[in-house]
């Protein structure tokens, strides 16, 4: 995940400014997926879609991890609803709420809807890629027993996970490229990098997902933030500069 932390700031609306700095010290960027990274995050779910579906060593794996984890009962444990709360750092609802007032925030701030865009491009990508792969692979839950694919499976890959890579990718995009407090960078770059981390955790801790579920959530979900970022420069962008009467350029 710390490759995300590579891209660099557009000079629109302008450069990140000193100050924008990680808990390291280190500049926060808008967070753009390195090439490398995209290349990756597409090797991983090509490679581990077809070792589950050829019943590779990575099902395995995750009936041994799931065995384990069903072993501590968390479900059934005063735990489970700390544990069920950090889950929903990847949960659409929350993601939505914040990024609804970030996103109003800047439309009514800056008079422009190009974060409203971008969130609506980046949800509908969200929404048609991961059900596309859930319900195309049809991978049952942890829950059921033992993994099977088949139509009534919808746990590959995990949408969560996916999500928070995507939407907090794309909010940290916004807080950065507008500038906003110093905090608020930093509050995003933290959730950028932790939420994704932590829900697939949570998410595997209390059996509701398997550990590739998570890991290739990520990878969708870094790969869908690499389209989200083209798609603004070839369009979103030029579109918002012909409309403001700037060139494209």
């Amino acid at each position: 995940m710390a490759g995300v932390t590579s891209g660099a700031v557009r000079g629109r609306p302008g450069a990140t400014p000193p100050d924008a700095a990680g808990p390291a010290g280190r500049v926060v960027t808008v967070g753009r997926p390195p090439r490398w990274l995209l290349l990756a995050a597409l090797a991983v779910t090509l490679a581990v879609t077809f070792d589950l579906l050829s019943r590779g060593v990575l099902e395995r794996m995750d009936l041994r991890v799931s065995e384990v984890v069903s072993s501590w009962h968390l479900q059934e444990s005063g735990a489970y609803w700390p544990v069920w709360a950090v889950t929903q750092l990847g949960g659409r609802g929350f993601i939505l709420i914040v990024l609804t007032g970030l996103v109003g925030y800047l439309v009514w701030r800056f008079r422009t809807v190009v974060p409203l865009v971008r969130v609506l491009v980046a949800l509908v990508l969200l929404t048609v890629v991961v059900y596309s792969l859930k319900y195309g692979t049809g991978r049952t839950a942890p829950a059921y027993p033992g993994s099977f694919f088949h139509r009534d499976g919808a746990s590959y890959p995990s949408g969560h996970v996916a999500n928070a890579v995507l939407m907090w990718g794309v909010a940290r995009w916004q807080v950065v490229e507008y500038r906003l407090a110093a905090w608020v960078r930093r509050t995003a770059w933290v959730l950028s990098l932790a939420g994704p981390v932590a829900t697939g955790i949570a998410m595997v801790s209390l059996d509701f997902h398997w550990v590739t579920d998570a890991v290739v959530g990520a990878a969708v979900g870094i790969l869908l933030l690499g389209v989200v970022h083209a798609l603004d420069a070839v369009v979103v962008s030029r579109w918002a500069g012909v409309r403001a009467g700037r060139s494209s350029a």
